[in-house]
Order: C-alpha cells, then sequence, then structure tokens
C-alpha cells in the first residue's frame, strides 16, 4: 500500500465491470477507500465490493443512474455520509451501440449523450462544492480514441466522447484555480464486454493495427489512473493520456 493514498476515498462511476472494475480494484490496491457507482449490475458490484473489502478497504456500492441528477445527487449523499469526503472522482460510466449512424433513433443518440456527457457533468457537478471547499482533488474522465479518430460504426459513441473531452479541457480551467486537476484517459481497444468483433473488425485485423499487438487489459486504464491521482501528476491538468498500445500518436 502507497502511503500517498491512505485515507483517501475514490468515487468510481461504472465500476462493476470492465475498465471501471479495473479501475476500482487498482486503486484500492494503492490504498484508497471506494465507492463503487453501478446501474443495473448489483451481483458484480458485489463481487467487486467484496475484492476491495478483502484487502482491508473501505468500501461501498451505490446504485444510480448518472444520467439522472436526482439519482446523482441521492448517491452523492450517500457516498458523504459513508465517507465525509472525496478526493478522487473517476467518470467512468459510459454505453455505446454498434450502429451506423442512419440506423440510430433521436432516442438512441439522446440516450448515448445522457448516460457519457450529461452523467460525467452531473457526477461533477455534485462532488466539486466538496473539492472547491477543501481546495484539493483529482478528477479524471474517461474519453477514447475514437473521441480523436473517428469510429465508422457508432458516431453518437465518438461524439459524446470528444464532448468528454472538452468537458475536461473546460473543468481543469474552472477548477485549476481551487488545487483540483482534471485530466481525461482515451482508451484503445481493451479485453472488455465493450469490445465486440465481427467480420470488417475482427480481431486479427484489429491486433495488427495495434503496434505492441495485443489488447489492452483493464489494470492497464487503472495504472494510468492511479498515476493521475498520485503526487506525481501534480503538475498535470487538462490534458488527455492515450493507453492504446501506440495505436493513436501524435
Amino acid at each position: 500500500m502507497n502511503g500517498i493514498f491512505k485515507e483517501k476515498v475514490a468515487v468510481v462511476t461504472g465500476a462493476s465491470r470492465g475498465i471501471g472494475r479495473g479501475i476500482a480494484l487498482e486503486l484500492a490496491e494503492a490504498g484508497v477507500d471506494i465507492a463503487i457507482i453501478y446501474r443495473t449490475e448489483e451481483d458484480k458490484a458485489g463481487e467487486v465490493a467484496s475484492l476491495i473489502s478483502k484487502m482491508g478497504r473501505k468500501v461501498i456500492a451505490i446504485k444510480c443512474d448518472v444520467s439522472d441528477d436526482d439519482d446523482v445527487v441521492r448517491m452523492h449523499d450517500a457516498v458523504m455520509k459513508k465517507f465525509g469526503k472525496v478526493n478522487f472522482l473517476i467518470n467512468n460510466a459510459g454505453i455505446h451501440q454498434h450502429l451506423k449512424s442512419w440506423e440510430l433513433g433521436e432516442e438512441d443518440w439522446h440516450r448515448v449523450m445522457d448516460v457519457n456527457v450529461t452523467g460525467t457533468f452531473l457526477v461533477t457537478k455534485a462532488f466539486t462544492p466538496h473539492m472547491i471547499e477543501k481546495k484539493s482533488g483529482r478528477i479524471v474522465n474517461i474519453s477514447s480514441c475514437v473521441a480523436f479518430t473517428g469510429t465508422d460504426h457508432e458516431v453518437h459513441y465518438a461524439a459524446s466522447k470528444g464532448a468528454v473531452f472538452s468537458l475536461t479541457k473546460s473543468l481543469a480551467l474552472e477548477l485549476a484555480q481551487y488545487g483540483i486537476n482534471v485530466n481525461a484517459i482515451a482508451p484503445g481497444y481493451i479485453e472488455t464486454d465493450m469490445v465486440v468483433f465481427d467480420g470488417v473488425h475482427d480481431r486479427g485485423t484489429v491486433l495488427k493495427t495495434i503496434p505492441q499487438h495485443r489488447l489492452g487489459q483493464p489494470i492497464d486504464i487503472g495504472r494510468a489512473v492511479r498515476f493521475l491521482c498520485s503526487e506525481d501528476s501534480n503538475y498535470i491538468t487538462g490534458q488527455v493520456i492515450h493507453v492504446n498500445g501506440g495505436l493513436i500518436m501524435y
């Protein structure tokens, strides 16, 4: 356990599986107490909570639809009642659909935007007053490499993740004066159930596009989040870290 993380608290949205699970476990391993935020998969959230508890960390699992302002306020109050503070906020909750633009209905568009963009905004809005009062905090938003490259099969997802990065930059400008760093991570192909291979984007073809010739793992994102929450990143804000095995280079 790293001493700099002792008695710190992190809120991780979308933490019942995939990247969020990896982030929650990595921060807990470092010594951070965790609020697991999930929307539907209570059993999986409970499994993550059990693993964190066995590490000796304090943990709570809270069901919340991040796109619903009332639900976010309720979740915020439950976190503050349990821990009394939040040091790190990780906005990871997100959804996507593999649909072409002409296949999207208005409801599809709004649901992805509501969770990925509005959800990130609402959760941040709920916790920043506490961070401003304490004049410290770290916010890490999970964007995506497709925010920078575009995608040929889910334009609404790419657009939402581009908005997340723009939101990150604006929040960084607003909150720097209060000692709060805001950054984003743009994952590439991470081996979770959100990565779907098909006849056009099969596994072998995808691996050929990645210089490291492997898919990323949730722990790869978790380690990047851990760095952005550590004192080693004190002078970094308003940035995006690309974690993609060399898939995108600027």
